[in-house]
């Protein structure tokens, strides 16, 4: 058992029981880390899914920088100001058509929290109180209480189970068996009132790297639509170009009612969420009755630098060619990937836009099983940062990796697969 390093510290989704000392990071700079002995890491999951452009772009550093000097916070319940109303405008331009107003908070988990309260509150307020939730297996929406609840039940949160409320769940639509997933919605749709079907789009994260079809995610759309059940699509993993497009709803040409967003919305470089609404959301809490207004709020809401941050991030999209850095990145992304179809050591081989993933053949499967952080231990010492979920390898780099960079990362993969 290895010591627990001299800090006071506890970091998260650690055993520190069984951890190695944490290696402190002193500086960032495009798709690499370098720590304070001198050594650089190779970023390979864009620091848990959140850096886009690369760390410290110019453009987002130099808004941030600019922001300081005229506003660092304030009380968002009875003020606004430019960043935020900026912002809320830019997002509305190019999310999905439809939605019409934003609620800021802080994180993914919270941006979740404020949609499914949202539905909920949609449904009291009409006067036809709705509270169940619909979910579908192995997915993961973070990690507060009402997030969890939304969640796979497992090692994430069954020492909160007392805490966590029901839900109904849906099959992951595994192909080959899409139809089971709509035939199981379209039951649940019959026989309860559903307050909302909450879905990450066309790839289930923390779940495992899990991949579906658009259609599926359009058919699911509209058994919504014919039952007026309001689909959440919760894009704090899937947006901001991780799948191919600006967002995953894009490819399904779906139009949720509400939508989540956080993770690359400043670039990765400040933690901001936006939860989008369709017109009815907002009106079912717009009255003289002050019992209907929203009930939600961080003290950090809409805070002004994370909103300029975020506004220099839609910039980027604007004047910079980001899609075509993430078409170039998704076919090296590709090109690498055919070299393991064929090696027996791996299996369920995919790729959605530039995200890829691959299962090793192990007897040790889930997230708790021991190959992970064996991986994880090799992988690191040799360079680059990769945190496997159980046997799952998944590679999501910054959209500035170049191709030598990425071949570095396959290379050090297929020599952790060997040394293990």
């Amino acid at each position: 058992m290895i010591a627990a390093p001299n800090s006071p510290i506890w970091h998260p989704f650690a055993q520190h029981a069984l951890e190695p000392p944490f290696r402190k990071v002193v500086h960032a700079e495009g798709a690499w880390l370098t720590l304070e002995d001198g050594s650089r890491v190779l970023d390979a999951i864009s620091s848990w899914w959140v850096i886009t452009h690369g760390h410290r772009h110019p453009h987002v550093i130099e808004a941030i920088r600019d922001q300081c000097e005229r506003l660092d916070q304030v009380i968002f319940a009875e003020f606004t100001h430019e960043p935020a109303e900026r912002l809320a405008a830019g997002l509305l331009a190019v999310a999905p058509a439809g939605l019409s107003h934003v609620f800021f908070s802080d994180s993914g988990s919270t941006s979740v929290e404020v949609a499914v309260k949202m539905a909920l509150g949609f449904w009291r307020n009409r006067g036809t109180p709705r509270s169940r939730v619909v979910v579908m297996e192995h997915s993961y929406h973070g990690d507060t209480v009402g997030a969890m609840s939304l969640g796979e039940r497992g090692p994430f949160n069954e020492a909160y189970e007392p805490l966590l409320f029901e839900t109904r769940t849906i099959p992951f639509p595994e192909k080959g068996r899409e139809q089971e997933t709509l035939c199981a919605f379209e039951r649940l749709c019959t026989c309860e009132p559903l307050a909302a079907l909450l879905v990450e789009p066309l790839v289930l994260g923390a779940g495992g790297m899990l991949m579906y079809e658009p259609w599926v995610l359009a058919d699911l759309r509209r058994i919504c639509s014919r039952h007026e059940v309001p689909l959440i699509c919760d894009e704090v993993m899937t947006g901001w170009g991780r799948t191919g497009t600006l967002f995953a709803c894009e490819q399904a040409r779906v139009q949720p009612d509400i939508l989540c967003t956080s993770k690359g919305l400043t670039g990765g470089t400040l933690p901001l969420a936006a939860t989008l609404c369709a017109p009815g959301i907002f009106a079912a809490h717009y009255a003289p009755d002050r019992r209907r207004m929203f009930f939600h709020s961080s003290s950090f809401t809409a805070n002004p630098i994370a909103c300029a941050a975020a506004l220099a991030n839609l910039e980027i999209w604007q004047n910079e060619p980001v899609l075509d850095r993430i078409r170039a990145l998704g076919e090296l992304q590709r090109h690498e990937l055919e070299r393991f179809r064929a090696d027996t050591r791996f299996r369920e081989v995919r790729q959605l836009g530039t995200i890829t993933a691959l299962d090793v053949n192990s007897d040790a499967s889930g997230y708790l099983s021991s190959i992970g952080p064996r991986l994880r231990g090799v992988m690191r010492d040799s360079g680059v940062l990769l945190r496997p979920l159980g046997n799952t390898l998944y590679v999501m780099p910054p959209y500035c990796t170049s191709a030598s960079e990425l071949a570095l990362v396959y290379q050090v993969i297929r020599s952790a697969v060997d040394a293990l």
